[in-house]
């Protein structure tokens, strides 16, 4: 009988882990030498934000635990990042308006609710190319949070709207990959997310609805 060679664990993801670590070194360090000069402050700001992203998104597949999360801060984190990321890379400003009810707290993991509205965010942007107002509402239903986000864009075309959480399904030069993440980390939350136009502008408006804290989901009845 021959034995079985020893089982080695899966190293790849740590070794990603490793590599990304090396690389927001060196964003980081770069971000350090722009911040001594007034001309690229912000995009030395920019980057330390985005490296505190990609280090938590990091983080973030090696712990599935969910914690209670305050959701006015996730906003607010969502908000800075898509305003400095549509500023630098796009160039264009982005107004947000926000109206969330005070003590509304989530499960989850801050990062990944952070990369849903992000991806929202962004979105929109995508739709505003020289920039406008995204306008952001959470409130308390029935065994439920909900969660809106609507732009002053030009709205969706009826004919797509089906499609649109669809991976790598997208109008625009993009892998098509922001609306399905959303889809997924929603989902992957017991929530449920829906996209439509505006009845009372032109726009978009996706809203998301989540259980409240301890409610446990029937999917066949939700």
């Amino acid at each position: 009988m021959t034995s079985e060679p020893d089982r080695q664990p899966d190293l790849s993801a740590e070794c990603l882990v490793h590599d990304l670590n090396n690389v927001f070194q060196t964003l980081l360090e770069a971000a350090e030498l722009l911040s001594s000069d007034p001309k690229w402050e912000q995009l030395s700001g920019t980057l330390f934000h985005t490296v505190e992203r990609g280090r938590g998104i990091v983080q973030s597949f090696n712990s599935k635990d969910r914690v209670s999360i305050d959701l006015a801060a996730v906003v607010d984190n969502a908000i800075q990042f898509a305003r400095d990321f549509a500023q630098t890379v796009q160039g264009c400003r982005l107004e947000f308006v926000t109206n969330v009810d005070s003590g509304l707290r989530i499960q989850g993991q801050p990062w990944a609710w952070e990369r849903v509205l992000i991806n929202l965010f962004l979105n929109a942007a995508n739709a505003m190319p020289n920039g406008g107002v995204i306008e952001v509402r959470a409130w308390r239903i029935p065994g439920w949070i909900a969660l809106e986000v609507a732009d002053h864009g030009s709205g969706i075309a009826e004919e797509i709207l089906p499609e649109i959480f669809r991976p790598r399904f997208s109008t625009h030069a993009s892998r098509g990959l922001g609306l399905h993440i959303v889809d997924t980390i929603v989902k992957d939350h017991d929530g449920e997310v829906t996209a439509a136009n505006r009845t009372d502008r032109p726009g978009a408006r996706f809203t998301i609805r989540v259980p409240v804290e301890g409610v446990l989901v029937n999917r066949a009845t939700a």
